[in-house]
């Protein structure tokens, strides 16, 4: 029986730093990319501290001008952008691309390493209290192109060296992929990220879907069918039934299937603009489909594996879908078969459930 006054807490876990040492050992490349690893959690520590401030800092959610492509830029995207790429300076990372800035950020044309970084996740949320989080990715430089230009990062989803996230919640964690499975480290008291999980794994079979339903009538055929098929219930092709979750955080989202299941949707669209979806392909879908890849998971443009892409601009968009395995191969089946419907009985070929 557990004594009222013990000390119930698990005993210290090893440290993100001694993980990431016994990865590289003594190869350099691997030490280049432990040492940005290092400063990008250190600046996610900085930035959690920011966070956990909040109307404390001021109006963290205010508006100050149009992002790229519109969106509103927050005055904690700029602090983010800025804590990270600070951080970054002291790594071996020759420049940086980010969410928050047209052209990359030049830091030092002879280092080995790129990096491609939304700083804020889910900005949008700052004022309602809802998780948020920094992703990041990390590239090879290429020799022939000056690390400047916008066309050094325009590589192939796998030739990724590294990828993770930050998502600053209840508590701060980091799921993190050097191509040795995926890693979930938590962040104590003391600053150090410490290890949760070094083989973290996504379940399959678990009844649950993350769609924003509000855009229901601008989807095509295929999406509203997975849809309708899920909401179908017992009853239905699926032969059970789904819960819907959607946070409006792809970090959030994403962290919730790492630890339950089940998959996220951010489909193209036939609204202005949205006809690739939302998301950018370099800084966010790259990144967590890698760590899902890495975990056994799946995820997709909604017809074939993220990492299979080339980015072909700085910012572009791509629809995505992640999470299980089996769920996201279904999705894709719905799109690639004939009449889009996949599976699907003619007994259940009827009218969506929201027309």
């Amino acid at each position: 029986m557990l004594e009222p006054n013990a000390d119930h807490r698990a005993a210290p876990a090893i440290t993100l730093a001694c993980a990431l040492e016994e990865w590289a050992g003594e190869d350099a490349r691997r030490r280049d990319v432990a040492a940005t690893i290092s400063a990008l959690a250190e600046g996610a520590t900085e930035l959690s501290r920011a966070i956990a401030e909040g109307p404390l800092a001021g109006d963290l959610a205010r508006t100050l001008s149009s992002g790229e492509a519109g969106e509103g830029q927050k005055a904690l995207d700029v602090i983010s952008n800025d804590i990270v790429i600070g951080a970054l300076k002291a790594a071996p990372v020759a420049a940086v691309a980010s969410e928050e800035n047209d052209a990359p950020v030049l830091l030092d044309a002879d280092k080995p390493l790129l990096v491609a970084i939304d700083p804020l996740d889910g900005s949008s949320n700052i004022d309602t209290d809802i998780s948020v989080g920094t992703i990041f990715a990390v590239f090879p430089r290429r020799d022939d192109i000056d690390a400047a230009e916008p066309a050094a990062f325009l590589q192939h989803g796998r030739d990724m060296l590294a990828a993770g996230y930050v998502i600053y919640g209840p508590h701060t964690a980091m799921m993190l992929t050097v191509g040795a499975g995926t890693w979930h480290f938590a962040l104590d008291r003391q600053g150090a990220f410490r290890l949760v999980s070094a083989d973290v794994k996504v379940k399959e079979g678990t009844p649950e879907f993350a769609i924003n339903m509000s855009n229901y009538h601008h989807w095509d055929g295929p999406v509203r069918a997975y849809v309708d098929d899920c909401l179908s219930g017992r009853n239905g092709p699926r032969e059970r039934d789904f819960n819907m979750r959607w946070v409006a955080s792809m970090v959030a989202d994403a962290h919730r299937i790492f630890q339950r299941g089940g998959i996220y949707l951010y489909p193209g669209d036939s609204r202005k603009g949205y006809g690739q979806g939302r998301l950018r392909l370099l800084y966010e879908a790259f990144p967590v489909a890698f760590l899902m890849e890495q975990a056994g998971g799946g995820a997709s443009d909604c017809r074939g594996p993220i990492l299979d892409l080339t980015a072909t601009g700085l910012h572009q968009r791509v629809p995505f879908a992640f999470g299980s395995r089996d769920k996201v191969a279904r999705v894709a089946r719905y799109h690639l078969e004939p009449a889009g419907h996949g599976e699907r009985s003619p007994l259940f070929a009827r009218r969506g459930l929201f027309i």
